[in-house]
């Protein structure tokens, strides 16, 4: 199980609601402007509402590589970006698929029961040993503190292993996500978006 020798494309899994807390969304569109200014690609569910919808439009608007994927019957729901390059799929399955393969890290942003569905199988993935991609979660103010407890029992009751707690790593502020993804694996010396943050 290796870590992918570069780093060239990010997946963000994130929330779709408009109601979402404000800061939220400036968090979303923050480290969209930072994948572009990094030369990442961004990897995201294709939609151009929530978070996912900032952290696309704010990624495509500094000039960014975007690449939506997104099932056909989200298409009018989730407002589909036009400007972005968008991938239409016929099931969640095949989202998820894609994805994977289509990305070398992925970031976890504040959202609900989709973006839960998405990260616990990432993470069900890493447990059995199927990819050692970087993966980070945006952790303001303990929002993902539940979840982690919920691993933690998991891991008590002898379910889980230990080992499995150092599956991601946490950030506190939007700015630090790009930097510490830059660091979780070999790509560090070959990664040309280490050279534009330098």
């Amino acid at each position: 199980m290796r870590r992918p020798a570069t780093l060239d494309s990010v997946c963000v899994f994130c929330g779709s609601s408009d109601a979402a807390d404000p800061a939220f969304l400036a968090a979303a569109g923050a480290l969209g402007r930072a994948l572009a200014a990094a030369g990442l690609r961004l990897v995201y569910g294709g939609g151009g509402v929530g978070l996912m919808g900032a952290t696309a439009r704010a990624a495509h608007d500094a000039g960014g590589r975007v690449l939506g994927i997104i099932p056909d019957f989200l298409v009018g729901r989730e407002r589909a970006l036009d400007k972005v390059e968008t991938i239409v799929v016929t099931s969640m399955h095949e989202r998820k698929m894609m994805f994977f393969e289509r990305s070398d890290a992925f970031v976890v942003l504040p959202g609900g029961i989709g973006t839960l569905e998405e990260i616990v199988e990432l993470l069900s993935w890493r447990r059995l040993d199927l990819h050692a991609k970087p993966v980070v979660f945006y952790n303001p103010d303990d929002f993902w503190k539940p979840l982690f407890d919920l691993f933690q029992h998991t891991v008590d009751a002898r379910l889980t292993p230990p080992e499995f707690m150092e599956s991601w790593v946490t950030v506190e502020r939007p700015e630090d996500i790009v930097p510490t993804l830059l660091v979780q694996g070999p790509f560090v010396e070959t990664s040309p978006a280490l050279a534009n943050l330098t």
